[in-house]
């Protein structure tokens, strides 16, 4: 037979399990700091769809990157200028892929159609993969 004292532990744990695993189910945060122009709208329309077709697995938030809140929030990560696209995955813009290198979601993706010097190191298959990961 259980006591009060024994009672009252075991649901307080309960709570705190129940707790941790729904901060844990959390969907990720996608930042999509960007500029409000057509060449960086056409270079994310990838990503866009299929962000969109995610529903409810992640969470987009889009930040007009030369707004006073857009460029807080690229000051907040360390980055600063005239940077067209930063893409955060839950605060963070530079991620471990699989094979251990690391890529900074930071310019336009590395796309044929996107000048060389304006390509970042990044491409919409990378997003979508760290994505995968993380809503497994």
């Amino acid at each position: 037979m259980l006591n009060r004292h024994t009672l009252i532990f075991s649901l307080v744990a309960a709570s705190l399990l129940f707790s941790v695993g729904q901060v844990l189910a959390a969907p990720p945060v996608v930042e999509i700091v960007a500029m409000p122009h057509p060449p960086v709208k056409a270079a994310l329309s990838q990503l866009r769809e299929w962000l969109a077709a995610q529903g409810k697995q992640i969470t987009v938030k889009d930040i007009d990157s030369e707004s006073a809140d857009g460029i807080k929030r690229m000051q907040s990560v360390g980055l600063s200028g005239h940077i067209p696209v930063l893409i955060l995955i839950d605060g963070q813009y530079r991620v471990k892929r699989k094979d251990g290198s690391t890529v900074e979601f930071v310019n336009f993706p590395n796309q044929s159609n996107t000048p060389a010097g304006a390509r970042g190191s990044w491409a919409t298959t990378d997003v979508q993969a760290v994505l995968a990961e993380k809503i497994k």
